[in-house]
């Protein structure tokens, strides 16, 4: 069955066509600029269309793996077109506004026959696993907490420009089932990783939509290591970040992060993703777990076409977090996953 890459010129987009391919599979690669995605295709002897995610061309089409972000723009109309041409949508957002856009509409998924899968890569793949695997221990859990640590991580340009555009929003936990708004760097402390104890703040990552949705715990924060300089920098900033939002300053930060390259191939080979979760019910019992994966580029790349064989071979119709489609342990079908 033909399935399309949208935004295959972009840098998770390109390393996932350019794997497709070693492994023998067929992708259409898809993008709005001929310059960048027509090359690429003739490369790889690729079939290449062209068009704008407002109009997107899905004939014969039976899955389209969405990497344009930021998916805040270009999430709805792709949806919107997989749904009217009965084609499965999948796409590598980290998203907190996107999970809850997507996941909102099971009714229409089951209703055209096809599969809603948002965030089909790092790092909500291993942290959805996570809580679905920490749940599974304490099922009455009324708390959760992830974090992740990235030694000498890089961002590509996509991802960098996500998090620019969020960045003035401040941060957002999830308090007895509602996603709230809260300072950035709003709680700190210290996670356990397998590689060692490690500063953590709160961010606004997709884990705080997906990980309810996965398993209805109603109080859940995610962490992400980060040094207390950078935390208290981060803190005496609070109040000039809504800045970030002006239109002037957002079109300089989006020049800037039209800079950035990405990891090269020996960063993504060698760098390795460290994750940790909690889970805690009233009576204070508790549940702890850490994971180990490989770099985020590369998890993305094997997480996402994993997903693809998987949906084309065995479709199921809804709206789902990774966890509820795949199973909890599906973050160990990835290779270079492992836990203590």
């Amino acid at each position: 069955m033909a399935w399309l890459i949208y935004g295959a010129n972009g840098y998770t987009g390109e390393l996932i066509a350019r794997e497709a391919v070693r492994r023998g599979e067929r992708p259409v690669l898809a993008g709005r600029s001929p310059e960048k995605i027509e090359p690429l295709a003739r490369e790889l002897g690729l079939e290449s269309r062209i068009f704008s995610v407002d109009a997107p061309d899905l004939s014969g089409v039976a899955l389209v793996l969405h990497c344009a972000g930021p998916f805040s723009r270009t999430s709805e109309p792709m949806v919107r077109a997989c749904l009217a041409a009965k084609a499965h949508y999948l796409d590598i957002t980290g998203e907190i506004a996107v999970f809850e856009s997507v996941l909102a509409r099971d009714a229409a998924a089951k209703n055209a026959g096809v599969a809603l899968l948002p965030g089909v890569g790092f790092d909500v793949v291993p942290t959805d696993c996570l809580a679905a695997l920490l749940h599974e221990q304490l099922p009455d859990a009324t708390e959760l907490q992830l974090a992740f640590h990235a030694p000498r991580a890089g961002l590509s340009r996509g991802t960098m420009k996500t998090v620019l555009e969020g960045i003035g929003d401040g941060g957002a936990i999830r308090r007895d089932g509602r996603i709230v708004r809260v300072p950035t760097a709003y709680d700190v402390r210290e996670i356990p990783f397998s590689s060692g104890p490690r500063t953590a703040m709160t961010i606004p990552w997709g884990d705080v939509a997906t990980a309810f949705h996965t398993t209805g715990i109603p109080n859940i924060r995610v962490y992400r290591s980060t040094s207390p300089k950078t935390i208290r920098r981060m803190r005496m900033m609070r109040p000039l970040l809504p800045l970030a939002n002006w239109r002037p300053i957002a079109r300089y930060l989006d020049r800037r992060a039209n800079q950035i390259s990405g990891p090269n191939a020996e960063q993504r080979a060698q760098n390795r993703m460290y994750l940790w979760g909690r889970v805690a019910n009233a009576r204070g019992e508790e549940k702890t777990m850490t994971l180990t994966v490989s770099e985020g580029y590369a998890f993305t790349v094997e997480s996402a076409l994993l997903a693809v064989q998987r949906v084309l071979a065995a479709p199921r119709a809804g709206a789902f977090t990774p966890a509820r489609y795949f199973g909890p342990r599906f973050v160990f079908s990835v290779p270079g996953t492992t836990t203590p």
